[in-house]
């Protein structure tokens, strides 16, 4: 939970704000998945199609953030047969549980933490959504599957709303679930730590590297926050009353590492998304300088026109 010491009317604002860039994130993946950088049948079901168009470098950013973090999850995947659990820790309205699902790869159990309020609303569209709630049901053995306001419990799939600066709570939900600390563990957080403070991130990391025999920790953040990019970006989202808290540990990549390595991880290794970028298959590239040629192209016209 936030410390004593915060006015806990900041704190709301700010987890508020905080909760709207799940939209943001999703509205640009739907729109990015719409023009076909990848594919995905399920985003649809939760987001709609921004009227806006948006920028090539925002579509090419987020294919790279998608392939990047899905080759490391597939390959521990690999590694351990699926015979694992996934939590995916400010996961939003993320549809990896159905899309592994059709490429039969399913962990043992996959597991979703998010604020309350976004987890109502992605249990809401699921129970409303056949497309959504039926491969859930498929992949459901047992005698009961449990859907709530605020959770989501079948064999394979849990959704918790928990704060994950209250980890006792958060512990709790998750073994409530079934979550078992002898299976490998890979957990994912996508530009989650970075909304937290050190101090609550590094409980969070220090009570992973304790609970799990085997785990394996996937963050995808902000780096190089000093420089002017990073300092507009601080800024704009301050004029939205959404504060960057942990953006100390997110000054380079050897900061991202140190977090890490300073809270019971044995290795730990970061790229930045210009070395993603590059991995990418050249077709892709290709592809994605296209698109943001032509968006370009249109620009220049209609200030012509």
């Amino acid at each position: 939970m936030a410390s004593s010491s915060r006015d806990p009317r900041i704190t709301d604002i700010s987890d508020e704000a905080v909760r709207g860039t799940c939209d943001d994130a999703s509205l640009c993946k739907r729109y990015a998945v719409n023009v076909g950088y990848w594919q995905d049948p399920y985003i649809e079901h939760f987001v709609r199609l921004p009227k806006e168009r948006k920028a090539p470098e925002i579509s090419r950013g987020y294919y790279a953030r998608v392939q990047g973090v899905g080759h490391l999850l597939k390959a521990f995947l690999h590694k351990t047969q699926c015979n694992c659990q996934i939590i995916n820790l400010g996961a939003g309205m993320d549809t990896l549980f159905w899309k592994l699902k059709d490429e039969n790869l399913l962990p043992r159990k996959y597991f979703e933490v998010d604020f309350p309020s976004i987890v109502t609303r992605k249990i809401h569209t699921i129970k409303s959504k056949p497309p959504l709630s039926k491969p859930i049901m498929e992949s459901h053995s047992g005698e009961s599957l449990l859907i709530d306001a605020h959770s989501l419990d079948s064999s394979r799939y849990s959704i918790i709303g928990a704060d994950l600066r209250d980890l006792p709570k958060l512990e709790e939900n998750l073994k409530k679930c079934d979550m078992d600390p002898c299976l490998p563990t890979l957990l994912m957080a996508e530009c989650v730590l970075i909304y937290m403070t050190h101090e609550h991130s590094t409980c969070l990391l220090k009570w992973v590297a304790d609970m799990f025999r085997t785990a394996m920790f996937i963050n995808y953040e902000q780096v190089n926050m000093a420089d002017r990019f990073g300092q507009i970006m601080i800024e704009n989202l301050q004029s939205r009353q959404c504060s960057l808290v942990g953006v100390e540990d997110c000054r380079s990549l050897d900061t991202q590492k140190a977090r890490f390595l300073l809270n019971g991880w044995e290795t730990a290794n970061a790229a930045d998304m210009v070395q993603v970028y590059r991995s990418l298959p050249p077709d892709d590239i290709k592809r994605s300088c296209r698109d943001f040629s032509l968006m370009r192209l249109l620009q220049w016209s209609s200030r012509l026109i």
